[in-house]
């Protein structure tokens, strides 16, 4: 038996990435400076959007994001069930109360149906995730939304589009994630967005303690001893300039990575589609997918196994697999403290049993691919 190592994820790093660093580590300047200034120009050049700003997280991006729109307890936030739990926690970080909404199995995506009913005139904000790298149908989550503030999490996001719309210019704001899993990365770090001045401005000072001007604009002024003033209460999210520097040399590489990625879901949804019980990822040609993820449905009710017998099989084989993501309102935190049952949200907790993703990242050659496909039709 032939067993491997076949990562469910590894970034693409290498000696660019290496020396890329070596410029903020000679020059001295290490915190947020002139290599994040340059990262965020171009990233939002290449997501068509007016302002990135650059953080330590996605989550800390969806929390400012959250912050700049003054969410506040007795407000209410929409968050899809089926997410990375910090979709959720934010709401939380600023005393609000989060709404779950189910979600569609089929694109793992937030469903348009529940969330009409769960609007109210608490709604302060919703948050469709673009989950795995497919983009939420944001026409018709505005023309449900009626006006209200949309937040996108775009974690998965990066280089994704939505009827020829980059991520992160289809809502008022996005959050993107640059976590090791993502299709490029800065280790940690996140970027937010928005084509909203004030919106960008609040946003860059709250996330630097809320000082009224950069420390790069105050090191580089007439008066660099001088103190800014601070009209915000804000937080210390600003990201490095040496993860500044990896992240300008990543996004060059962003369309060559996302490219290759899909010409492998390609390969694997041809290989997969007569295996009865697994379902493959579906989407219109309305959507770019960002391929952060290749998210498989397993049908149990088919399966030579469960979900988990067969991830067990797939691991001892050296591939790894892991669920998609977790159902946010099944996690013992939020059950307690809401009251949630996992039949709240029958489509969050399919995903959240039945889902599986399996290897698809750009370290993988050709003999990895297939030997995924010959395990999993072995079954």
């Amino acid at each position: 038996m032939i067993v491997r190592n076949i990562p469910i994820s590894l970034p693409v790093t290498g000696e660019e990435e290496w020396l890329a660093v070596r410029e903020p580590l000679m020059s001295g300047w290490l915190t947020s400076g002139p290599k994040v200034r340059e990262f965020e120009q171009l990233f939002a050049e290449r997501h068509h959007v007016k302002h990135a700003i650059a953080v330590t997280s996605a989550t800390t991006a969806l929390h400012l994001a959250l912050v700049a729109l003054d969410v506040k307890p007795g407000d209410e936030v929409i968050v899809p069930a089926f997410t990375w739990v910090s979709t959720a926690n934010v709401v939380l970080y600023c005393g609000a109360t989060v709404v779950f909404v189910d979600i569609d199995p089929a694109t793992f995506n937030i469903s348009i149906d529940d969330l009409k009913k769960k609007i109210s005139n608490r709604t302060k904000a919703i948050i469709p995730v673009h989950l795995f790298g497919l983009c939420a149908d944001m026409d018709r989550i505005k023309e449900t939304a009626h006006g209200i503030p949309l937040i996108e999490d775009a974690a998965c996001a990066a280089g994704a589009a939505y009827k020829g719309k980059p991520a992160g210019s289809l809502g008022d704001i996005g959050c993107f994630s640059f976590h090791p899993r993502k299709s490029v990365t800065t280790g940690e770090g996140g970027m937010v967005t928005t084509n909203n001045d004030q919106l960008a401005e609040k946003i860059s000072m709250l996330r630097n303690h809320g000082a009224s001007v950069s420390e790069e604009q105050r090191h580089h002024g007439p008066r660099p001893y001088i103190l800014p003033d601070f009209n915000l209460m804000g937080f210390n999210y600003r990201m490095t300039d040496l993860q500044g520097a990896v992240g300008v040399v990543q996004l060059k590489k962003i369309d060559q990575f996302i490219d290759e990625r899909s010409t492998w879901a390609s390969f694997y949804s041809h290989q997969l589609k007569d295996i009865e019980w697994l379902k493959t990822p579906e989407f219109s040609t309305d959507f770019k997918h960002g391929w952060q993820s290749y998210v498989t449905l397993i049908d149990e009710t088919k399966s030579p196994f469960s979900r988990n017998m067969i991830m067990e099989k797939l691991q001892a084989r050296g591939i790894s697999t892991r669920p998609g993501t977790h159902a946010v309102h099944m996690l013992n935190f939020y059950q307690q403290k809401f009251g949630l049952s996992p039949d709240d949200f029958p489509g969050a907790k399919t995903a959240n049993n039945c889902s599986m993703a399996i290897p698809l990242h750009n370290r993988m050659v050709t003999d990895d691919y297939h030997f995924v496909v010959e395990v999993l039709k072995s079954f």
